[in-house]
């Protein structure tokens, strides 16, 4: 959740999701099989999650250990990559505008 939550990570897979309804609205075949790809997954989905249960109770305190250390590392990580956490168009922008400063010191330092 706390990966998915991210700017970054959200916005990226906000992109897939258009790209993906995209061609699948562009391209009938691909919509055909798309669709029936998803039913199939939903269908096993439905069919093991009764079956998993089970098994999920006994590694949920185990889980939550591993979530823990999880978002330590996330915390760590958002430390390390302070972009992480910040919208991708601020990203991009900062990114643009740090290329275009750097261009113009090697425009300036050339022509002089």
């Amino acid at each position: 959740k706390e990966v998915a939550s991210l700017s970054l990570v959200s916005s990226a897979c906000d992109v897939v999701s258009a790209a993906y309804a995209s061609a699948k609205e562009s391209h009938p075949i691909l919509r055909s099989v798309c669709d029936a790809a998803e039913k199939g997954v939903q269908s096993v989905t439905e069919a093991t999650a009764s079956c998993v249960q089970p098994v999920l109770a006994t590694l949920e305190p185990h889980a939550a250990a591993v979530s823990e250390y999880a978002s330590k590392g996330l915390d760590k990580l958002g430390e390390k990559l302070p972009l992480l956490p910040k919208p991708v168009e601020q990203v991009l922008s900062n990114t643009k505008d740090l290329l275009s400063s750097r261009v113009a010191e090697v425009k300036e330092a050339v022509s002089s």
